[in-house]
């Protein structure tokens, strides 16, 4: 899910600040990103695929099918959105971007926050030559969704930490309004995520998208149809699916990113025992 920003669900479309200003209407959005952004956690019925955060967004904001554009991909680091996607979106000439990216790599052993911060300047950047209004988020503390030892906990809070920071200067800094995952109500309720604890449920989707357009109806754009946090449309996996997805995707994905990073995990452990 700018620094502080508290984000409710949007139930009406504000009045603009300026009585008389009309509301600026999004005709083209573009989603970048990781797994999130793709919308994984919230199926389609009928193995019709994933649904997740953007096509609520653009549902809410009125956009039509040929004004939508997701080119994000399970995996991809804020690298990948700047050199893989970001080309794309701009050729898209979208006025709304959401952004979801960065937790990826905070999970690899060469995380770099500053490199990160570089790369999503350099996104939010080329974006807003063509006009359009980027949306970042900044992540919650994902260690307290996972059931984990206390010293990887630390260590997963810590590197989230330091992501958050990195973002926080960069928002600050560009001015571009930012969803802050954490402030979202029931952010670390077991309701809010699949399965697997990585992604958002349907529900988790329908808050990143409620909390998206309420930045977006603060900054002056129309949301005729506002997002509800009631649950429709989507499928909710069953006991089967559940753990087919964890024996085939799950697992050996979280093994392969816990081999990453552990050393550094490790490292955080000893600090911690050379610092009682």
């Amino acid at each position: 899910m700018v620094v502080g920003v508290t984000v409710m669900s949007v139930d009406v479309t504000p009045l603009p600040e300026h009585p008389g200003t009309p509301l600026k209407r999004a005709r083209r959005l573009a989603v970048l990103g990781d797994s999130t952004a793709v919308g994984l956690g919230d199926p389609l019925p009928r193995r019709g695929g994933w649904r997740g955060v953007g096509p609520l967004v653009a549902a809410a904001l009125g956009v039509e099918a040929d004004g939508y554009l997701n080119p994000s991909f399970a995996g991809a680091r804020m690298r990948c959105v700047l050199t893989e996607q970001v080309p794309a979106a701009v050729a898209h000439r979208p006025d709304v971007a959401l952004l979801v990216a960065g937790m990826n790599d905070t999970l690899r052993p060469d995380f770099d926050a500053a490199r990160v911060a570089a790369d999503l300047t350099e996104v939010i950047r080329c974006l807003r030559e063509t006009g359009t209004t980027v949306l970042p988020v900044r992540f919650h503390d994902h260690s307290k969704v996972f059931r984990l030892p206390s010293s990887l906990k630390r260590a997963l809070s810590a590197r989230v930490a330091e992501l958050n920071a990195a973002i926080d200067d960069v928002v600050a800094r560009e001015g571009v309004p930012c969803l802050d995952l954490a402030r979202l109500s029931g952010a670390y309720d077991l309701a809010s995520w699949s399965v697997d604890r990585l992604h958002p449920s349907e529900l988790g989707h329908r808050m990143l998208a409620s909390g998206f357009t309420g930045l977006l109806a603060d900054a002056g754009f129309a949301v005729p149809a506002p997002v509800s946090l009631t649950c429709s449309g989507g499928v909710e996996p069953s006991t089967t699916g559940h753990v087919g997805w964890l024996m085939l995707k799950g697992i050996p994905w979280l093994w392969r990113r816990g081999r990453e990073f552990l050393p550094y995990a490790a490292a955080i452990m000893w600090n911690s025992f050379r610092a009682r």
